[in-house]
């Protein structure tokens, strides 16, 4: 018998190593994740690609725990889109299955780390029982008041983007609304992420795992001036230095919103 071993891909450590992350600096409050690479970090173990969206859940509960010690209050997570129904109907059993496996053991300890959990996204279409774990992990959450875990779960920005569009349609015909009324904080207020205080809305800090730099229509009415962070670390291979090494550049930005600061000005 012949055993054949396969090498694993490099484990990609921060690219961003020379920066470093100080505690006592700017910690962004609301960091947003596209979580990408599972399937590659299966395949690269000669694994399912389920194998991997399950490691996947394990980082998911690691730097969910990270960021609630570094100060963190929002930490939104991309964790299924309104495009990925397109996957093998194998793949897509399973990603449903995944927050009820993983809120039937996790939610204790969300509580004990004192983390409340909210989902956006189209979650009427979901599974009855995903829907069902949903809501049961954000009413036994409910009175925390720490970080906030927000699951973009069945979300799409453009279609979140278009609901509101249809949303202040309706309240302008039914005389509830004023066109003349329709700023940045009335569109923000229609959002789905307009449960959050006007402050954390927009993630100051949006992260993509894997390599890939594109945004995937994830919060693009929300990123205007978020910092972007894309690193080549696979999402099962994310961790807490991953994490740091993604605010210690943040930490390093000059964040001028399209004017001066009083540096530039000088």
């Amino acid at each position: 018998m012949v055993l054949r071993f396969f090498p694993q891909k490099e484990k990609y450590t921060p690219e961003d190593a020379q920066f470093v992350f100080d505690p006592e600096g700017s910690v962004p409050k609301h960091v947003a994740i596209i979580m990408d690479g599972n399937g590659r970090w299966a395949q690269n173990r000669r694994l399912p690609r389920i194998a991997g969206h399950k490691e996947g859940m394990e980082t998911v509960k690691k730097i969910t725990k990270h960021a609630n010690r570094l100060g963190i209050k929002v930490l939104t997570l991309y964790a299924f889109s309104t495009e990925n129904w397109k996957r093998p109907e194998d793949e897509v059993k399973f990603l449903m299955q995944l927050p009820v496996d993983f809120f039937d053991t996790f939610v204790p300890e969300l509580i004990e780390e004192n983390v409340q959990v909210h989902v956006m996204g189209y979650e009427e279409y979901l599974p009855a029982h995903t829907q069902d774990a949903v809501k049961r992990a954000i009413e036994q959450t409910s009175k925390n008041d720490g970080l906030v875990l927000n699951f973009a779960l069945n979300y799409g920005s453009r279609a979140e983007i278009i609901t509101a569009i249809k949303q202040m349609a309706q309240e302008v015909k039914e005389d509830e609304l004023s066109i003349e009324a329709i700023n940045d904080e009335i569109v923000g207020d229609h959002l789905m992420t307009g449960f959050l205080p006007k402050e954390l809305r927009d993630p100051e800090l949006v992260v993509r795992t894997s390599g890939e730099e594109r945004i995937s229509n994830f919060l693009l009415w929300q990123l205007a001036y978020s910092e972007l962070y894309f690193t080549k670390a696979l999402w099962p291979d994310f961790d807490g230095d991953h994490l740091e090494a993604a605010i210690a550049s943040f930490q390093q930005r000059n964040r001028r919103f399209g004017g001066l600061n009083k540096e530039d000005k000088k």
